[in-house]
């Protein structure tokens, strides 16, 4: 008798993802496969792509299958033992929030663009890649979910994070950004994802949230950020991989990828702002400041891979340099600014406490102490003699990453940074010189932007009025938003604490 010989790794992975592929016959492939053409990039032999994992669909959900059983397991624990309970403080839900509202559905929205890539390319194995990431990218929205449903049964800005996700202002940010790479053609969607946004920045989103998590004593959230970081890792390697393969496979990509890797990286940056205030500002306990994980995830470990990415002609991102000057004026800018406007949205803003302001001049002494310190000790003074402040106007937004225009010049922190050019007549107005540069290079694609400032004017968002801007937007007036003391949210705490006890 003939014994069959097991296949290994490599034979296995190689027949159940490149031999399923073929060539067409009655439509040439260029037909078939028309947006790999489009962008300039020129690929000539699509079996050079690699995937170090090797992962096959029949492995792949064996192995998330049993990262689901435990993660379950956990988060049915943590409901029934009443988890939300033993969080350090319950402004930290807040962050909870603006996770929900912001990462979840932009995770949802990845998924949307790698179900695009699996059918776009031409490769048989970017093709495969493509369709496990998406599968991931959905299964974290759905984990996220769920997790945080929890939360959902004692506080309030939970239960409509869809709806905010499409209408509230400042969730236009990842919105934008989102929706500008679906838009992109494949292979810029995937520098945009696979590599900006996972590879050189996925850090900064996951390693804050999740260590924030756990030293706040969130249980749920830090366990579906384990489940999802073994898939990180190989988004990660898939975004590298990406970057090297199209450079490997003609010298003339290597321009078209530089300034995709350029526009991606300020757009990322600007996107990471809302994580930037969560670490300085939202944290009863926090583990680092903003200044301090730049320094560690984007300065040591991005400027490793560049000059890794050097010998295949790449350079760091244009404005990294801004970048840094901004690291220690970056969060409080946007804190004070959220903190104006926070009758209009969709979770608590606060000033911080005496003890919270020492560890933010420890944190930040050459800036916090001379530009911001004074201002929130004055917003206090405001408050303890019920004058707790809010912004009367609407602020001016970005036309690119639709931030507000609240930041700083990088190099004088006493003038604010606005920039402005002129399209067919008409202005458009910018944060700073990164998204005017890529305004500047596609100025079709971002003058369509929808901007809430200006839609609300219209009166395109629910009516004239603030509470009817404020329902058209999900928001539940006085329990979503407001002052966390005296808020709905502070009441059902202390229902369960007293419960509890």
């Amino acid at each position: 008798m003939s014994s069959t010989k097991k296949l290994g790794l490599r034979e296995k992975y190689r027949l159940m993802t490149r031999g399923l592929g073929w060539d067409t016959t009655y439509q040439p492939m260029e037909k078939v496969f028309p947006y790999q053409h489009f962008e300039g990039i020129k690929i000539h032999d699509w079996d050079k792509w690699e995937d170090p994992f090797r992962l096959t669909m029949d492995s792949y959900w064996k192995y998330q299958a049993e990262k689901d059983r435990k993660l379950y397991a956990i988060i049915d624990a943590f409901s029934q033992h009443n988890g939300h309970l033993n969080v350090s403080d319950p402004r930290y839900v807040n962050a909870l929030k603006l996770f929900l509202q912001g990462i979840t559905l932009s995770e949802y929205s990845a998924h949307r663009g790698f179900v695009h890539l699996g059918r776009q390319f031409g490769g048989v194995g970017p093709r495969v890649a493509a369709q496990m990431q998406a599968i991931d990218e959905v299964r974290h929205a759905q984990t996220q979910i769920h997790a945080l449903s929890h939360y959902n049964k004692h506080f309030s800005g939970f239960h409509n994070f869809n709806q905010m996700y499409d209408r509230l202002w400042y969730l236009s940010v990842p919105k934008s950004y989102f929706e500008d790479a679906l838009t992109a053609g494949p292979f810029e969607f995937l520098t945009a994802i696979s590599f900006s946004f996972e590879y050189v920045l996925t850090n900064l989103i996951f390693m804050p949230f999740m260590s924030g998590a756990a030293y706040n004593g969130d249980m749920a959230t830090v366990t579906f950020g384990f489940s999802a970081q073994s898939d990180e890792a190989r988004h990660m390697t898939m975004g590298l991989e990406v970057i090297k393969f199209m450079a490997e496979q003609d010298p003339d990509n290597i321009p078209i990828i530089q300034k995709w890797i350029d526009k991606w990286f300020w757009r990322g940056y600007r996107l990471l702002v809302l994580v930037a205030m969560m670490m300085d500002y939202m944290l009863p306990k926090r583990v680092m400041s903003w200044s301090e994980a730049w320094e560690m995830y984007f300065e040591q470990a991005g400027g490793a891979l560049f000059e890794d990415l050097a010998r295949y002609g790449f350079r760091m991102p244009k404005y990294a340099d801004v970048s840094i000057k901004e690291k220690g004026r970056y969060s409080h800018e946007a804190w004070a600014a959220l903190y104006s406007y926070g009758a209009a949205a969709g979770l608590h803003t606060w000033l911080p406490k005496q003890e919270e302001m020492d560890w933010l001049a420890e944190k930040y002494p050459d800036t916090f102490p001379d530009f911001y310190a004074k201002r929130l000790e004055h917003w206090r003074d405001m408050q303890q003699d019920g004058q707790r402040y809010y912004a009367s106007a609407l602020p001016q937004l970005c036309q690119v990453c639709q931030v507000p225009a609240w930041f700083t010049e990088p190099d004088d922190p006493h003038t604010l940074c606005k920039r402005e050019t002129e399209y067919k007549g008409q202005h458009y107005h910018f944060c700073s010189d990164g998204c005017k540069d890529i305004f500047d290079n596609e100025p079709e694609k971002y003058v369509q932007a929808w901007l809430p400032t200006h839609q609300v004017l219209q009166g395109n968002c629910g009516g004239a009025e603030l509470p009817d801007v404020l329902k058209w937007s999900g928001i539940d007036v006085g329990r979503d938003n407001m002052d966390f003391a005296g808020s709905e949210d502070e009441r059902h705490w202390n229902q369960s604490i007293g419960e509890r006890k």
